[in-house]
């Protein structure tokens, strides 16, 4: 049994929490809302964020940020990627920075276009040899009813995927070891993009044809500009690449898919928030993944089009017959 604390008591953070308890793991969920908190601890249940759903019993949580530090014997990231860099410059002065670091987010800093794992490295001052990454086909949804699902764990160190492995595994949730850092975590970051693409098309009443193309397109787009970046073509394949885009493309529980969905209905990012008010990490990150293709030469044109419509340059409808406009020199 291993001491473990999940700072982020949201769907996601909740469901690793879950996770670990699962695992035989003990688990301290830390959380801003005392609300939420006094009813992790009460009744076991998350209803803001799990409706319906009975977590374990052995599942504690606290508003307390040192007890969490304190608990654990490694410190899990499960909050929204945008708010990262302001949470870590608060928790510098106490974080453990001799424990390791599991992320379990997905995005791209807007202002910087750095990595989540950049990030961390850059404002706790630790190697990225201590670092972990959790990804893959993931919806809290699905993995909070304990729907078999697998996962990427993702470290230039052997010893913290090994970790991230043993704490993690459960009969429901299986976990698979890779070097691959940098191609994990960009395709888990861009293939939301890619999702409000997919959205966009289902909300405009364009069929399964019109969105397997997006998919196939994107991933391309994705495995291109990874592979500048000297990633593993094999990554995109996997949980990480292949995989989480069919999840987050495919289903509605995809917060980035229903938002594109709202915005391709619309028309317009004004419209589309009245109808999904919670983070929607592809809005956040697709003008800073574009950003970095464009820094390595590659050509991402969907991406691009997305990028535009988030900016409100141009409208869904517009984004389509564009994406129809890229050159057929290759598939490939």
């Amino acid at each position: 049994m291993t001491k473990i604390s999940v700072l982020g008591a949201g769907a996601w953070g909740t469901t690793l929490a879950q996770v670990l308890c699962d695992a035989n793991q003990e688990v301290l969920i830390w959380g801003r809302n005392q609300v939420v908190v006094d009813e992790l601890n009460a009744a076991k249940t998350n209803s803001k964020f799990l409706p319906g759903i009975k977590l374990p019993e052995s599942i504690r949580a606290t508003t307390n940020i040192q007890e969490a530090f304190d608990f654990g014997a490694a410190q899990v990231l499960a909050i929204p990627a945008q708010s990262l860099r302001e949470n870590l410059q608060v928790w510098k002065k106490t974080f453990p920075v001799n424990q390791p670091i599991i992320s379990t987010l997905k995005g791209i800093e807007s202002d910087s276009a750095m990595r989540m794992t950049e990030i961390i490295t850059e404002i706790l001052e630790v190697p990225l040899s201590q670092i972990g990454l959790i990804t893959g086909p993931n919806l809290a949804g699905e993995m909070s009813l304990r729907q078999p699902s697998g996962a990427v764990a993702a470290s230039p160190n052997a010893a913290i995927s090994k970790l991230m492995i043993d704490v993690f595994t459960t009969p429901y949730f299986r976990v698979y070891p890779s070097t691959d850092l940098v191609g994990c975590e960009l395709a888990g970051s861009a293939k939301s993009v890619i999702a409000l693409a997919v959205g966009m098309a289902i909300g405009l009443d364009l069929g399964e044809n019109t969105q397997a193309m997006i998919i196939t397109r994107g991933l391309s787009e994705v495995a291109r500009f990874g592979g500048a970046y000297g990633a593993d073509p094999l990554t995109f394949l996997g949980f990480a690449g292949m995989g989480d885009l069919v999840a987050s493309c495919g289903s509605g529980l995809s917060r980035n898919r229903t938002f594109g969905e709202a915005l391709g209905r619309g028309g317009t990012m004004e419209i589309a928030r009245k109808h999904v008010a919670s983070t929607v990490e592809g809005v956040a990150s697709a003008a800073a993944i574009q950003e970095l293709a464009h820094r390595v030469g590659v050509e991402v044109p969907i991406i691009e089009v997305v990028s535009d419509v988030v900016k409100g340059r141009i409208n869904p409808q517009a984004a389509m017959e564009r994406i129809m406009t890229v050159s057929m020199r290759a598939e490939i």
